[in-house]
């Protein structure tokens, strides 16, 4: 499925639109997708994304915003969050106290209610420590904004040391208990319609990681650097993602120290 132009308005359900940011690269795929929600006059916004005068013009545009949520700390995401709050004077919440602005933090298990649509926010660490996802079923259509913990296309990057493997087989295992047939409305890439096929492809991803670094360890030896892993692992790769493959490879390898 292929995205909109950068700076147009796309619905997707009858309670979720998106419009993309103009900040491709191969760890943002096309670009942040800022997502608005409600069922109403106004709309509750789901990670600004960069801090760009124009997308941010756009996204304000759309309606009066009544509330600003933010899936994780990655600027890619947030970094426009405190010239949009002062745009719309909408408050700002987060998992971390420290990205709010005029709003208390997120707390898992809480129901927000999103300008008339009730999400519940899913606490998904592994991408990062402060990594949460919205679930909403409405109007006959359930899905869930899940920042980069899911993707719309290839996988998420465990970001060590904030990041940790443990932690995000564990989210995957509770996005997985979701309703079947939830859409996945992703931060990056096109949304997908079945988050829990999209689980079962990522832990099986994961797993087989896992195991070719084991591997690779095995041959390189215990003192191996997670680059001297990403070489071997990620040979076919390309090398423009072997930054953020090395911050992976280390979580796996520390997943490997715990077990």
């Amino acid at each position: 499925m292929n995205h909109p132009a950068y700076g147009r308005l796309r619905e997707v359900t009858p309670f979720a639109a998106v419009v993309l940011a103009d900040n491709p690269s191969p760890m943002t795929l096309d670009g942040t997708n800022t997502w608005l929600v409600g069922d109403g006059d106004s709309r509750t916004v789901i990670d600004p994304g960069p801090d760009d005068a124009e997308h941010l013009r756009t996204v304000a545009s759309r309606g009066p915003v009544a509330l600003v949520l933010l899936t994780h700390h990655h600027p890619d995401h947030v970094e426009g969050a405190e010239t949009f709050a002062e745009l719309t004077g909408a408050p700002v919440r987060a998992l971390d106290p420290a990205l709010c602005r005029g709003g208390p933090p997120l707390r898992d298990g809480e129901v927000v209610d999103a300008s008339g649509v009730d999400l519940t926010v899913l606490a998904t660490p592994g991408h990062t420590s402060d990594s949460v996802s919205f679930a909403a079923s409405h109007g006959g259509v359930s899905a869930v904004f899940t920042g980069d913990s899911i993707l719309g296309r290839g996988t998420s990057i465990i970001a060590h040391p904030d990041g940790h493997l443990g932690s995000y087989f564990d989210s995957l295992r509770r996005l997985g208990e979701l309703p079947e047939g939830s859409m996945v409305l992703p931060g990056h890439g096109p949304e997908l319609p079945d988050v829990r096929e999209i689980v079962t492809a990522y832990r099986e991803h994961r797993t087989q990681r896992l195991e070719q670094v084991r591997t690779a360890r095995a041959q390189l030896g215990p003192d191996a650097t997670a680059m001297q892993v990403v070489k071997v692992v990620y040979a076919d790769v390309d090398r423009a993602v072997w930054p953020a493959a090395e911050a992976t490879v280390q979580a796996q390898l520390t997943y490997i120290e715990e077990a």
